[in-house]
């Protein structure tokens, strides 16, 4: 397990993709977890302070991401007493020229992360969904493997086939996220930005697969989510002249800790069929 990871380090602070970190929209491109886990792990080392949690990880997608040498570079934008905010480049090297290597440098994506300093809820009472409003709920079982489980409103048993959800039904999906790099421990942080990029894939799965790409990622906090896996269900979808607006309630074993959202464009030439492709292999092979 601890060689399983979407990078691995190399020299002058660059990463290598590894084969996990393969996205299926087409050859030679990384997924949208991948390179979400990337920019976030960057920005909670540069951020990262005692008294402080991360509250907000958005993160825009402007350019794919290709199977190449790749870089972060991140900076402190705010440092204040009450809210710290960093920004994270995501960089690749594609050759070319361009730099003193001789390798053209493509901005693929940028992320700002933000941690607000942690104290006591302010006096009050405010809405919020009542337990027995809830429709998520773990598997019963412990599940011990990196594959993951989806379950929907009419499959509402988990399991791994994602061609028996390919309907047009709200949709849920029970992760675990991989290391960033070989060698180093998930963080909560970089755990929640990995597994919530799956907003995207819940929300915008349809009876003919997933034919919307998503362009950005906001992953909301109140606090860190607890245990190895995070669960991810579809809470509201809008689309309109190919464009698309999603939010999905993201959980643990203790209940619902965050929000993530998306907006994605019509990738519809591309589209993936779960129906005619089945991705347990990868998750097998780890």
């Amino acid at each position: 397990m601890s060689d399983i990871a979407f990078f691995r380090p190399d020299t002058d602070g660059r990463v290598l993709p590894l084969p996990y970190s393969r996205s299926l929209w087409a050859p030679g491109t990384l997924t949208g977890p991948a390179v979400c886990a990337l920019a976030a792990h960057a920005a909670e080392e540069e951020i990262a302070e005692p008294g402080f949690r991360a509250a907000r990880f958005t993160i825009d997608l402007f350019k794919t991401a290709r199977e190449v040498p790749t870089a972060t570079r991140a900076r402190i934008l705010r440092s204040g007493g009450r809210i710290r905010v960093a920004e994270v480049d995501v960089v690749q090297f594609d050759g070319g020229g361009g730099s003193q290597d001789g390798a053209a440098e493509v901005i693929v994506a940028r992320a700002t992360a933000v941690f607000l300093r942690e104290s006591q809820n302010p006096p009050g009472q405010r809405w919020h969904r009542d337990a027995e409003a809830l429709t998520f709920s773990p598997p019963a079982v412990a599940i011990d493997d990196l594959m993951p489980r989806f379950a929907s409103d009419v499959a509402r048993e988990w399991d791994s086939v994602m061609g028996n959800h390919q309907h047009g039904y709200r949709k849920r999906v029970w992760t675990r996220a991989i290391p960033t790099l070989v060698g180093r421990e998930l963080t909560p942080l970089v755990r929640a930005a990995t597994s919530a990029e799956s907003t995207s894939l819940i929300c915008n799965w349809g009876t003919t697969g997933i034919g919307f790409i998503n362009c950005d990622l906001t992953v909301a906090l109140s606090r860190l989510p607890r245990g190895d896996r995070i669960g991810v269900e579809a809470d509201s979808h809008t689309e309109h002249d190919g464009i698309s607006a999603s939010t999905a309630g993201l959980y643990d074993v203790d209940g619902m800790w965050g929000i993530g959202m998306v907006t994605a464009v019509n990738n519809a030439a591309a589209e993936i069929d779960f129906t005619s492709i089945d991705v347990r292999g990868r998750y097998r092979e780890a």
